[in-house]
């Protein structure tokens, strides 16, 4: 049996068996219980300039092929949101051309594809409310042009412009107004994005999610569900249950989704439907445990999931906005990618201990999907870094 070496944070080395991979099969259906995406990562091209603040060099085929793996398992692909480095090293013109070059990919592979509309193209870090407005309706009207479901993400310059509740009502009133499809809302939390504090004008949950539900109220018909990523589930739960009927709840909540998924069993609206990062890393794992939801067996799919939501904490521990490192991470142990580097420079962005402990607990919950190339790559790092192995 090969054997995982593992680095604590004192610097200490030990040793934990390799485990088998979950070999798991791709559905032969679409899934059915739950709808699903997994919020997916961009890959660079190894030897471009994606230094901090240079404009992304993608390797394009290794960040597609990555997206009809995830069809492949039956999920959807939600693109070119924060998973994508969204404010985080994917400039505008890469967001347009992975939003067309993505939705291409999901006509090809029968698949079902989201994609963020924010309003970060604009250089300006403060604009009018008329001029958010406007950029919002540039992206989201580009987004229907090339076939793709919209999301509409917090945006920073609304946050730093609003100065009320109205306000937030007043540009979603405007944007949902021009939209020809219905979009997914996403309150995205400050564990996330600190630039977001405050959105839908208030601080606390309760405040700012009856916003939201009026926003919703106001504009019957234009919207397809929400995404919620304050990483809470009281929250999501309160709000679930308030949705008018045909509102999907997609949960984002990357530390329990594993109950917000399961059947609850209480109220009118026990479970949520998925949008997550944490399902990009364990893509295989997730369609098993949505698979032993539609053959009606919810003790295997707390068995297959309950064990991921240990590593998902981990990929997701503070500060949170780095949890793309661990995405991509995976993405390389797995096989998905031909070298552990992202865009911006930000594969720097978490210490060795903390990715030995990500490799400790995707051995565990079966989430290393060659087992043997995980082992190597990761040994291989290790020495490089001139920790033995």
């Amino acid at each position: 049996m090969s054997t995982l070496r593992l680095l604590s944070a004192s610097g200490e080395l030990s040793d934990a068996a390799l485990n088998d991979s979950g070999a798991y099969t791709r559905p032969t259906s679409p899934l059915q219980s739950r709808v699903a995406y997994a919020a997916a990562h961009v890959v660079p091209v190894v030897w471009g300039d994606n230094t901090p603040g240079q404009p992304a060099d993608i390797d394009w085929d290794s960040t597609l092929a990555f997206r009809r793996n995830v069809y492949s398992w039956g999920l959807g692909v939600a693109d070119a949101m924060d998973t994508a480095q969204r404010n985080m090293g994917l400039d505008a013109a890469a967001t347009r051309e992975l939003i067309s070059r993505s939705a291409q990919v999901a006509r090809e592979e029968g698949g079902s594809v989201v994609v963020g509309v924010n309003t970060d193209h604009v250089a300006e870090s403060h604009i009018s409310l008329d001029q958010v407005i406007d950029a919002y309706k540039e992206q989201l009207h580009f987004t229907e042009e090339q076939g793709a479901g919209p999301v509409l993400m917090a945006s920073r310059h609304l946050a730093r412009v609003a100065s009320s509740a109205d306000d937030y009502r007043r540009v979603y009133r405007a944007v949902l107004s021009s939209a020809t499809v219905p979009v997914v809302l996403h309150w995205l939390g400050t564990a996330f994005d600190p630039e977001l504090a405050g959105y839908f004008g208030a601080a606390d949950w309760e405040t700012a999610s009856a916003v939201l539900l009026d926003i919703i109220a106001e504009n019957p018909g234009k919207v397809a569900g929400v995404k919620m990523s304050l990483l809470n589930a009281e929250s999501e739960i309160s709000v679930r249950s308030r949705l008018p009927e045909g509102v999907r709840m997609f949960t984002g909540d990357d530390f329990n989704y594993v109950g917000l998924i399961g059947d609850s069993g209480v109220g009118a609206r026990p479970y949520s439907d998925a949008l997550l990062g944490a399902f990009a890393a364990i893509t295989p794992v997730a369609s098993a445990a949505i698979q032993a939801l539609d053959a009606g067996d919810t003790a295997a799919y707390e068995r297959i999931l309950g064990p991921t939501e240990e590593l998902s904490r981990q990929v997701f521990a503070a500060p949170t906005f780095y949890y793309k490192t661990g995405v991509a991470f995976l993405a390389w142990l797995n096989g998905h990618q031909p070298a552990f580097q992202m865009i911006g420079g930000l594969h720097s962005a978490r210490s060795l201990p903390h990715l030995s402990r990500i490799v400790e607990l995707a051995n565990i919950s079966l989430a290393l999907e060659q087992p043997e190339l995980a082992l190597e790559r990761w040994h291989g790092m290790l020495r490089l870094n001139g920790v033995g192995a």
